[in-house]
């Protein structure tokens, strides 16, 4: 069987391989095929495509949007897509700008009101010029020793319920959906169980999201359990949505989630790919 990951990051957004060690990592591990899908970015996808040529492994261009949708991040997976559109680039830049905006809230937050020794220029020194997430964020507060697990930043500070989290601005998932179909890629919503809607609220988001174009849902990830992956493929059938499946591989910034078999138990076909690719017209 052909195994592949349609979700993995980079050093590019807040991974810690860079595109050369994915491609290897990739073709090590036996995969036939992984997605590129940084954060709010697709400059790292010439370096992974020059990568994956030499280690004969095909590299699926992608990118993953960060988008806000009732004060909570909503990620939207996009596959496929033409990168070098300037009308998708244009608009790449706006997400960037959004991300920039909250990031500099964010910073003023710890700063100010968590009295954290933290500022603009920090983040530059520690991260350079990556898009950053709040997975760079939490790794700062590991590193400044105010936490001593990044997944306690998560619980503590920045989480979307804690006091020092700043939702995006004004871009929807419904905006990144028509993006992508509009440059003729495959959006896919990524990990739908960690939003923590209701059922209800999750089926008003899809359908949301269908009407603005989206083709497919993340049914195979790595922190699901047998009955959450159960779940999201019976809402998948029920709603008309196509399967994807990723790991969502960060290295070391996820310790515990491995390329291509997430906590060990994912194993995902290359057929739910060729189906996006039908379905996409």
């Amino acid at each position: 069987m052909k195994l592949i990951d349609l979700h993995v990051h980079s050093t590019y957004s807040d991974g810690t391989l860079t595109p050369y060690e994915l491609a290897k990592l990739a073709k090590d591990t036996g995969l036939t095929a992984f997605a590129l899908t940084d954060h709010d970015t697709v400059d790292g996808i010439p370096d992974a495509l020059s990568a994956c040529q030499e280690f004969e492994i095909e590299l699926i261009p992608g990118i993953e949007f960060s988008t806000e949708y009732q004060g909570k991040d909503i990620h939207i997976v996009g596959l496929e897509l033409d990168r070098k559109s300037p009308r998708f680039l244009s608009e790449v830049h706006l997400f960037q700008d959004s991300r920039n905006i909250r990031n500099r809230k964010m910073i003023a937050k710890l700063h100010d009101l968590g009295n954290i020794d933290i500022s603009w220029e920090q983040m530059e020194a520690a991260f350079g010029k990556a898009i950053w997430t709040r997975a760079h964020f939490a790794r700062y507060l590991k590193d400044h020793g105010y936490v001593k697990e990044m997944k306690e930043a998560f619980s503590r500070y920045i989480g979307d319920d804690c006091p020092y989290f700043v939702p995006r601005e004004k871009v929807s998932p419904a905006q990144a959906v028509r993006l992508i179909r509009s440059t003729g890629g495959i959006p896919i919503l990524a990990h739908p169980l960690l939003y923590r809607l209701t059922e209800e609220g999750l089926l008003t988001l899809i359908e949301e999201l269908k009407n603005a174009g989206l083709l497919g849902i993340e049914a195979l990830y790595s922190t699901h359990t047998p009955e959450e992956e159960s779940f999201v493929l019976r809402l998948a059938r029920r709603q008309g949505l196509l399967i994807s499946g990723g790991s969502d591989f960060h290295g070391s910034n996820k310790p515990s989630i491995s390329l291509g078999t997430g906590r060990g138990n994912l194993r995902i076909p290359y057929e739910p790919l060729e189906k996006l690719r039908e379905a996409r017209g």
